[in-house]
């Protein structure tokens, strides 16, 4: 090894050194027991070596020109620079790469992973670069050090195939059917690959469109959460309720927090526990954290928290949790949205029009309400439609949120207002049903007040 590699492999063990001291310190604040890391292989840009390649493959390009589209949109997109440096690293541009993270590292200086990659680059100005890190690796290390590396490196990969995976020609969100036109955006998170998606209503029979993405830190442990104190990230469809301030809050939560309604109805029905899921920052002794680090909540880097913001409204935006997000085509959005919107019609008809029966077979035989199971509910319907000389019901502001893969089936929440008019009573109310299918059929699964 030489005397400009050692010097530039020990420089960063002492940083690492100091980052771990201070993760350290807070992780110790944050729960009892180990720390919990994901387990990962080794990060690999192309078949398995991180030597720059010529040339910039198209692909490649594509996606350079899109990070070009992010820093001038936002010049303080920090992740952009990143990647684009990783990107330009392996289509064989070094000084460029060098370049790039060097100006990164000077303009976020707690971005430790930009300095690692930044030493790594200049490492391989005059020796083969196999992986991230991989020249402190070879290095001896305390398990503090060692640690963080692994954090690092786990951090580093799910970045890149997390942005990566943007280009597999995936199109449309399942969960965003439509979007009422007091929803201005929505987010969705796909856990398989720590990232949280920012989507923009286009307007009634468009599908949404993409606005923002960003690197996200979930649970510590894998899987839906099913009760307090399990530290794993919820899957379903939620609403951010209200925002907390940073001076409201203790320094983990960095910048600020949007908790959402966890639990919510379907949570409760199931006996899932616990609550406190927020969208937070990060502590501001820090750029960011592992990808799996938190104790249930979604977790931004603080700058990026600021971003996302822009696009939260209290009691509208929803957040659609899911463990693998399942992406359509345009044409099969349209087919799902026709159909439930067709089955929801439906349902309004046979109520309008009183024709019990059919109205009542469009529940499920598993329906809850407050205070009611489906054979109550149909004793309590039957009392109300025999005092009724007519009814007009009409639906506005309609959301329809496919939930993430459900035990129970496809399922579809439907927010929208209720205009009530009859002989003997009229009120409007913003209402909410779960639909589940159930042999080919939508069926009404719970129905309640927003």
């Amino acid at each position: 090894m030489t005397a400009r590699r050692i010097t530039i492999s020990l420089f960063f063990i002492t940083l690492l050194g100091l980052t771990g001291a201070k993760v350290g310190a807070l992780w110790s604040l944050q729960s009892e027991g180990e720390i919990v890391t994901q387990p990962h292989p080794s990060l690999t840009l192309q078949e398995n070596n991180l030597s720059p390649v010529s040339p910039v493959s198209a692909q490649n390009q594509a996606i350079l020109d899109r990070l070009d589209q992010r820093q001038k949109r936002n010049p303080d997109d920090h992740e952009a620079s990143l990647l684009t440096g990783l990107l330009l690293f392996q289509g064989g541009d070094v000084d460029a790469a060098i370049n790039e993270l060097s100006e990164l590292a000077q303009r976020a200086p707690q971005f430790k992973l930009a300095h690692l990659i930044l030493g790594d680059l200049l490492i391989a100005r005059f020796d083969q670069l196999k992986v991230i890190g991989g020249t402190l690796a070879e290095t001896p290390m305390n398990s503090v050090q060692h640690q963080r590396l692994s954090q690092l490196q786990s951090e580093a990969r799910v970045r890149l195939q997390g942005y990566l995976s943007l280009t597999e020609g995936q199109m449309i969100p399942r969960n965003l059917m439509a979007l009422s036109s007091q929803v201005k955006h929505a987010l969705v998170v796909d856990k398989s690959k720590n990232r949280l998606y920012v989507y923009r209503n286009a307007g009634t029979g468009l599908p949404p469109q993409p606005v923002d993405d960003f690197y996200i830190v979930l649970g510590k442990k894998t899987g839906d959460k099913m009760y307090e104190g399990d530290l794993k990230t919820p899957n379903g469809v939620y609403f951010v309720t209200s925002y907390l301030p940073d001076e409201r809050l203790p320094a983990l939560y960095g910048s600020g927090a949007f908790p959402v309604n966890y639990p919510n109805e379907l949570d409760r029905r199931l006996t899932k526990t616990g609550g406190g899921i927020w969208l937070h920052g990060t502590e501001k002794t820090l750029y960011s954290r592992p990808p799996l680090d938190s104790e249930g909540c979604v977790v931004l880097t603080n700058e990026e928290f600021s971003r996302i913001a822009q696009y939260v409204e209290t009691g509208k935006t929803p957040v659609i949790i899911n463990e693998s997000v399942d992406w359509i085509s345009s044409r099969e959005w349209l087919d799902a949205n026709i159909e439930v919107q067709s089955a929801l019609e439906t349902w309004r008809q046979n109520w309008e029009k009183a024709n019990l029966d059919s109205y009542l077979d469009m529940y499920s035989r598993d329906f809850w309400a407050n205070g009611h199971d489906n054979s109550s509910w149909k004793k309590y319907k039957k009392q109300v439609f025999a005092g009724k000389t007519y009814q007009k019901i009409d639906l506005s502001e309609l959301s329809l949120l496919a939930y993430p893969r459900h035990e129970k089936g496809p399922l579809v929440v439907a927010n929208f207002v209720q205009h009530y008019r009859s002989n003997n009573f009229n009120g409007d109310m913003q209402k909410r049903l779960y639909l589940v299918k159930e042999q080919n059929r939508w069926k009404v699964l719970y129905e309640g007040q927003q």
